[in-house]
């Protein structure tokens, strides 16, 4: 995942002081993509990460210039050279990588707050920022699911403008920046997606690696079981959500969508049977199933497999105990993640 969440937890106090480093534009290749972020602290102390560590001694000077001078600023690093006389320590990247640096003050400290509300609330928010020559931010605007605007933008939005960003908001092209006519100016463009969310029914001893690892990565764990000597917060201290409950009363009140990625472990036959019959028909964009397909059948009443459940869940590299098999699952929904996110870039590009 790339970090915003991270970042955002941290800004529960004033970050005055503090810097944004993003990853505006890569050409070739580089360890992080387009769009991921770090945030420094005043006190020099990192939030999440920009690469893999050859960049960060040279970028700690950037930011001191930019939190001095209160003015943003983009640095270019070409990681192309494989030799030691280049800074990188001969990293031999293969790409050029283009960090925007930010001063976060009063006004862009409120704007991170509202987004961080507007993330968790499950809204997808897309943020454009009009560049100069330089790469420096002139002005900056952040577009909501509901085409609400806020930001910090000089003067009134044209309805041309507001028309041309809903548009990007709801087709976003990858991220980076791109050259707009009706605004004369190179913008930088990201979506911001909300966790996605992950379901596991079964609160057993297995399921606490499983939940610690898929939170850890990224997604707002909840966590249902019946049983209420299983089912609790400080046996699951990184979910999300515990609710307790028999299937037939919690999955109502979930509010399944298709961004959302299920996995049944509840361990009890009758239980796991009640779980899929209720998720019939739910549009899902993960579902697994632990156990052997054999077990998955009865469970279907031998009616097959459907290509939308995943059984036995996980990526297949021989995973033994609760710890391999919960590596061997996270890697199959990151998988399935990613190929959703490529398809909805392909679909939008082709």
């Amino acid at each position: 995942m790339e970090g915003i969440h991270e970042i955002l937890n941290s800004l529960n106090t004033a970050a005055e002081g503090d810097v944004l480093a993003t990853i505006i534009r890569v050409e070739g290749s580089a360890y992080r993509k387009a769009g991921t972020s770090m945030l420094v602290r005043k006190n020099g102390l990192q939030v999440g990460m920009i690469s893999a560590g050859c960049l960060e001694e040279d970028l700690a000077y950037r930011v001191e210039e930019t939190r001095n001078q209160q003015i943003s600023q983009t640095i270019v690093y070409d990681m192309r050279d494989e030799d030691d006389l280049s800074w990188g320590q001969g990293a031999g990247c293969n790409g050029v990588i283009s960090i925007l640096l930010e001063p976060v003050d009063a006004c862009l400290y409120s704007h991170l707050r509202k987004l961080k509300f507007l993330l968790e609330s499950g809204k997808r928010v897309t943020v454009v920022k009009k560049l100069t020559l330089d790469y420096s931010v002139v002005e900056y605007l952040f577009v909501t699911d509901h085409q609400h605007f806020f930001g910090k933008w000089q003067g009134i939005l044209p309805s041309n403008l507001k028309n041309l960003l809903s548009e990007v908001h709801q087709n976003p092209p990858k991220s980076g920046i791109s050259f707009f006519p009706e605004v004369t100016a190179d913008l930088y463009i990201h979506s911001f997606e909300p966790k996605p969310r992950l379901i596991v029914f079964g609160a057993g001893r297995d399921a606490v690696p499983l939940v610690k690892l898929a939170s850890q990565t990224g997604f707002s764990v909840l966590v249902s079981d019946w049983r209420p000597g299983l089912c609790k917060q400080e046996l699951f201290p990184d979910a999300t959500q515990i609710l307790v409950g028999v299937p037939n009363e919690v999955i109502p009140k979930l509010q399944l969508s298709s961004s959302d990625s299920v996995i049944v472990t509840t361990h009890h036959f009758q239980r796991d049977k009640e779980i899929l019959k209720l998720l019939q028909n739910k549009k899902l964009r993960f579902l697994g199933v632990i156990g052997s397909k054999l077990r998955t059948e009865r469970l279907l009443e031998g009616n097959g497999i459907p290509p939308e459940i995943s059984s036995p869940v996980g990526i297949s590299i021989g995973a033994e105990g609760p710890e391999e098999i919960a590596v061997s699952i996270v890697a199959e929904l990151i998988q399935k993640q990613r190929i959703k996110k490529l398809e909805k870039v392909k679909s939008i590009e082709g």
